[in-house]
């Protein structure tokens, strides 16, 4: 059964997109730790992240940072926390969180935002990737 990222890639559902290549996604997270929680993923389906092969987890690490360094730009924050963890989705993803202080990184207490808000956001973002 296709991951809810495979669904998001072959357009079946919805996301606020960051970024686009021909191998990767970045869009935003819609349950977020803090405003511009991005998600960064590989659109073939892997469930874990260093199952990838190599050419496909480097390349998805060289997205996230150009996404991560637009997102700063964008999110006033101290800086872009990164995480892999990976149990929520099975498929590979890269968590990118403005971060005001370690809270920020916890996953617990999330950002509620409007579906206009989230839209502003994306556009934002994406003026700088």
């Amino acid at each position: 059964m296709a991951s809810i990222f495979t669904k998001i890639v072959q357009g079946e559902i919805p996301c606020y997109k960051i970024a686009e290549t021909d191998d990767f996604l970045a869009f935003l997270d819609v349950n977020p730790n803090a405003k511009g929680h991005t998600l960064c993923i590989p659109k073939k389906e892997v469930n874990k992240v260093f199952d990838l092969d190599e050419a496909t987890y480097n390349g998805l690490m060289a997205f996230s940072r150009q996404v991560a360094l637009a997102l700063e730009k964008a999110v006033p924050c101290n800086r872009i926390g990164v995480s892999v963890i990976g149990l929520e989705v099975p498929h590979a993803h890269v968590h990118l969180i403005p971060l005001q202080s370690m809270e920020d990184a916890r996953f617990i207490k999330k950002e509620n935002m409007s579906h206009e808000a989230f839209q502003e956001l994306a556009e934002l973002i994406r003026s700088y990737v």
